[in-house]
């Protein structure tokens, strides 16, 4: 491959990021760029949670199907092995192969000697991580070769060079999703009277106070802790404070939400009623709501957010300012409380509980899942 020709693939990609495709759009036209430049057989581009590094989407090329999806999950999260996508995320270039992975020896590899080769009859496989210029990771690329020449270091090297233009692609893909259903992904507001009732609410809140194990609207029948909420706002009211009270919500189909409550005043100061919104919540605020449904502490979630991000335990004593013991020392307590054994079972786990149901659904601005229909 030439120099000019590289550099022509790379601006049409560059163009390509700037046209304001979704996210399936232009990751079909991405790849399709690319293989201009880099042969391959197939492919699989995916968007990533930019809190975690957890995958949050596919869109296949060529052989690839979603038939196997729970096998590659299991080898990604599960199984040990040589190196995963936030693995990836961390090497020079942030690109990497199978065979300069395994010095030539891909059976090294468990996903490759009971995967990729049995099942796909692959023989090479080039992994990079779609970073932008802000320092976020908004996805993952993969490209495979059942042809048995590996990828070359140019080929790794120009596919290092495309990744933060197919990064900006991803991230503009997530806004023009976003524009397209604005309409179902409104919080839900509701309005609460001086007997505890609601007396106002936008669309969607049936569907949601059901989602919260509530009773019907028309009554007084709230979730205790929307209920709590509502009476913190009316202390707030009372004592002329203006910090607006929030709490955390999860519903019964597994979705985490933020619910605010503020009193509402007439022209004349007066007013007993209270005007409460609930959203979803966003990335930031996904992993400790996460971890902390295993009763852990602010300091036993810190250590485990930086598991999710694949960092070991150097890494994370050096960004906790820690010792290494006591990094040890809080995840075997975060095992016991999770109910796993290693930081795989405790990744899978959390994979499989937060991120996995929702594969599949529209993706918010954030790189979080968009909310569901039900609250707008």
């Amino acid at each position: 491959m030439s120099s000019t020709h590289a550099d022509r693939v790379l601006a049409h990609l560059a163009q390509l990021a700037a046209s304001g495709l979704d996210v399936r759009a232009f990751a079909d036209a991405a790849l399709g760029l690319l293989a201009r430049a880099v042969p391959f057989g197939s492919a699989c581009m995916a968007t990533a949670d930019p809190a975690t590094g957890i995958l949050t989407g596919t869109t296949k090329w060529g052989e690839l199907t979603h038939a196997s999806d729970t096998d590659w999950a299991r080898f990604e999260y599960q199984v040990p092995d040589v190196y995963d996508f936030r693995d990836v995320a961390r090497r020079p270039g942030l690109v990497t192969s199978l065979r300069a992975e395994t010095a030539e020896h891909p059976e090294r590899s468990a996903r490759f000697a009971q995967y990729l080769r049995p099942v796909w009859g692959f023989e090479d496989e080039l992994r990079a991580a779609l970073r932008a210029e802000d320092g976020t990771v908004w996805g993952y690329l993969a490209l495979y070769r059942a042809d048995p020449a590996p990828f070359s270091l140019g080929e790794q090297q120009f596919v290092s060079a495309a990744g933060p233009f197919l990064a900006v692609g991803l991230r503009a893909g997530l806004l023009v999703a976003a524009s397209a259903d604005a309409a179902l992904s409104a919080p839900v507001v509701l309005v609460i009277d001086a007997e505890g009732v609601v007396s106002q609410a936008s669309p969607g809140a049936e569907e949601l106070a059901a989602d919260l194990g509530a009773g019907p609207l028309a009554g007084p029948l709230l979730p205790v802790a929307l209920r709590s909420l509502i009476d913190v706002a009316r202390t707030t009211r009372d004592h002329a404070q203006t910090v607006v009270p929030r709490t955390r919500l999860r519903t019964r189909s597994g979705q985490w939400l933020v619910a605010h409550a503020a009193p509402l005043r007439s022209r004349d100061g007066t007013g007993s009623d209270v005007v409460v919104t609930i959203e979803e919540a966003r990335p930031p605020e996904i992993v400790p709501l996460v971890v902390a449904a295993f009763g852990l502490t602010p300091r036993e979630q810190d250590v485990v957010r930086l598991v999710l991000q694949g960092l070991g335990t150097a890494q994370i004593a050096a960004a906790l300012h820690l010792s290494a013991y006591t990094v040890q020392d809080h995840l075997k307590v975060v095992f016991d409380k999770a109910g796993v054994r290693s930081r795989r079972e405790l990744t899978a786990r959390i994979f499989y509980d937060q991120y996995a149901p929702r594969m599949g659904g529209r993706l918010a601005p954030t790189g979080w899942f968009a909310q569901d229909t039900r609250l707008g």
